[in-house]
């Protein structure tokens, strides 16, 4: 008998003891990510061919202390490596693991491969040669602290790989953990089985594969063993034969019905084309379908449903998936009464949306990523008694009265006043803090940092239940939700080239039709709360010749523009915001030379520019730190220079339209009278009803010569 390592992941060492014991293994010894065991050739043998859960099977050759390269060389040529396999085999070294000394894996490897070769030509005998791309022998290495072991690999490439899945879909989930998602599901051979989301088939194929008795390294061409001194090939083809005719024969046995779906066809092809391949294609019922309007077959009774969703790594990505899991919750309420149902995904918060309450639930590592497995039973209650649509509003309900309320009051106002877009809620609500904008048929939730004092796991979950209610109360489609999240931009990620027409809006302001950009950028291409302050341009605009400083998409100038303008000059740092403004021009039917667009630095600019102007609008950043310029910009400590460049340009009967969005900017008047200039507070006056509850958000002025 030999020592052996089985492999697998953490968490799933319990469950693999389990399933050794059950192939005749009696002393299997749970390890981390492993479980040790001895076992004859015909006990490993049949471990490799039938572990649902192991990776792998190392023969342990080795356990030594391991300081540094010199402990590994010599405990390495303690080995005699003569009699595990033929100095003709090809072999690689498969290093996991560094210590204080051994930094390197890569080191690690050459250290084992030298001293496997020298043992081979201390006696004598010719070097056995390296090959990584198609090796005949894997020696492995696994390396913790001071602690080594070292082995032959019994396998090769991963057992995961059972031969059947060369293609695989979006996220896929490994052949091992869908077995283990398996055994921890509750479902059993007996009862029928269902996976509404399936993807390439893995679950729903290991599970017949399961109740057919077959063998899931049945289809393996190639094992290390094979290659290995003690390789008995008459045992071998007696184990191998065995596991064929069960397999063959349990096809046939199987009672229980398999169903795959998937909303993608492509999926579903192949998902079919796996199951062919896995010989279990007359047990599975494939069809396209979607989760979220799954009804219940008809010989689906006491059934199980199994599904892997997709999720998103960081919540809130994908709104969609918010309501796909909230959908497919109320829908297994309401179909699958009676049944069971196991849910494996990597996000606590999507699995909420779930509304249904575990009975049981489990930790698994999907590769790095920590996942969770919930196993629900549903209550088979009459319909009558069951919660209806109406009680749905229990999403956060404060939240979704207020943003009822909202929506009610401003959505009549924007409707007056031809609006297309406008802001429903602004952080009304402390714990629920986000600002929602409507746009056409869409949603734009930002997200504001949560306060220190509010747990991560806390602050997701308030955002999960703000979007759920969100597409709610509002029915706006869950895919034409789109979450920000307000961080700082770096370099030059807010420059970046326009998207294509598929991301762009066309809305409407006022009469002026705009475009905006939902997805691509942190804003949209429109600040919402300056609508009525480019309403008041436009009224200004006639026949007057008209300068847009800081000008970002130029929507500014679009409303002086349409309002009449006898010429526009709109000025902005970044290439791809003027080619914005020009594409806004264009929309309003507004081309030719009078409307002049300049890339430049505006305070740069300002100082050279020998122009006049009857109307200037400048709505500049609260701080600048631009390389091109000599010094920073603050607009407090500098708004007095920058009216003084703006006075020599500014005609005689000419405004200047300052606004910013400083908190607490106060107005230099005794520095503007100097200069000659008087200022009026119109803030309140600029302030839209969708803006109102933020009095503070930004200031505006009308200026004049005296």
């Amino acid at each position: 008998m030999n020592q052996y390592l089985a492999v697998t992941s953490n968490g799933l060492e319990n469950l693999l003891v389990e399933e050794l014991t059950q192939l005749g293994i009696t002393n299997a010894k749970p390890v981390q990510a492993g479980v040790k065991f001895k076992a004859t050739n015909e006990q490993i043998y049949r471990c490799c061919l039938w572990s649902r859960l192991a990776s792998r099977f190392v023969r342990v050759l080795s356990e030594f202390t391991c300081m540094d390269d010199m402990d590994l060389y010599l405990s390495t040529t303690a080995v005699n490596w003569v009699n595990q396999f033929h100095s003709s085999k090809r072999f690689v070294v498969d290093f996991n693991g560094t210590n204080n000394e051994i930094r390197n894996s890569q080191y690690g490897a050459m250290k084992v491969k030298d001293a496997v070769v020298d043992c081979f030509e201390k006696k004598s005998l010719p070097r056995p040669s390296i090959s990584k791309e198609n090796p005949d022998i894997r020696i492995h290495v696994r390396l913790h602290r001071d602690k080594a072991i070292l082995g032959v690999d019994m396998v090769g490439s991963g057992l995961h790989q059972r031969g059947y899945r060369p293609e695989s879909g979006r996220a896929p989930l490994r052949e091992t953990l869908a077995a283990a998602i398996l055994l921890r599901s509750g479902w059993d051979a007996t009862k029928p089985f269902l996976d509404p989301m399936c993807g390439s088939g893995t679950l729903v194929i290991e599970a017949a594969m399961m109740a057919a008795n077959m063998a899931p390294g049945v289809k393996r061409q190639k094992w290390c063993f094979e290659s290995l001194e003690d390789f008995e090939p008459e045992l071998w083809a007696e184990v191998k034969a065995e596991a064929n005719v069960q397999g063959r024969r349990g096809v046939k046995k199987v009672e229980c019905k398999f169903y795959g779906y998937d909303n993608d066809e492509r999926m579903i092809k192949t998902a079919r084309d796996n199951a062919r391949r896995a010989g279990v294609e007359e047990l599975i019922e494939f069809e396209v379908g979607d989760a979220a309007k799954l009804k219940r077959p008809t010989e689906f009774t006491h059934g199980v449903i199994v599904s892997n969703p997709p999720y998103g790594e960081r919540l809130g990505t994908e709104p969609g998936l918010i309501a796909l899991y909230t959908a497919f919750g109320a829908q297994l309420k309401a179909e699958f009464g009676g049944c069971n149902a196991s849910i494996f995904s990597s996000s606590d918060e999507l699995l909420s949306c779930l509304r249904m309450r575990a009975e049981k639930q489990f930790k698994l590592n999907n590769g790095a990523l920590p996942c969770h497995q919930k196993n629900y039973s549903i209550s088979d209650r009459p319909m009558s008694e069951r919660p209806t649509g109406e009680q749905e509003q229990l999403i956060a309900p404060d939240f979704a009265n207020r943003l009822k309320k909202n929506i009610g009051k401003i959505g009549k106002w924007a409707k007056k006043e031809q609006l297309d877009c406008y802001r429903i809620y602004d952080a009304d609500l402390p714990e629920y803090n986000v600002a929602i904008d409507v746009y056409p048929g869409h949603l734009v939730i930002q997200e504001y940092a949560a306060p220190k004092d509010v747990p991560e796991d806390k602050a997701k979950r308030r955002l999960t239940d703000i979007i759920r209610a969100s597409i709610q109360v509002t029915g706006v489609e869950a895919n034409n939700v789109v979450l920000k999240v307000r961080q700082k931009q770096k370099g030059r990620s807010q420059y970046q080239k326009m998207a294509q027409d598929s991301s762009n809006l066309k809305v409407n302001e006022y009469g002026v039709k705009l475009i905006v950009n939902l997805h691509d950028y942190l804003d949209t291409g429109l600040f919402l709360d300056h609508k009525v302050t480019r309403r008041r341009i436009g009224e200004m605009a006639a026949g007057k010749d008209f300068l847009n400083l800081f000008a970002y998409t130029g929507s500014a100038s679009v409303h002086a523009a349409v309002g009449g303008a006898r010429s526009t000059t709109t000025v902005d740092m970044s290439n791809t915001y003027l080619e914005w403004a020009k594409q806004n021009m264009e929309l309003n039917g507004r081309v030719g030379r009078q409307h002049q667009f300049v890339q430049a630095d505006c305070l740069q600019w300002l100082v050279k520019e020998q122009g006049s102007y009857d109307l200037i609008f400048i709505d500049p950043p609260t701080f600048s730190n631009s390389k091109r310029m000599d010094q920073s910009f603050d607009v407090q400590r500098d708004h007095i220079q920058l009216m003084e460049n703006l006075k020599r340009l500014l005609r005689e009967e000419g405004t200047i339209v300052f606004s910013n969005n400083k908190r607490h900017f106060k107005m230099d008047l005794e520095g503007l009278e100097a200069l000659g200039l008087k200022a009026q507070n119109i803030s309140a006056k600029t302030l839209p009803l969708d803006f109102s509850r933020n009095k503070h958000i930004h200031n505006c002025w009308l200026i004049t010569h005296k």
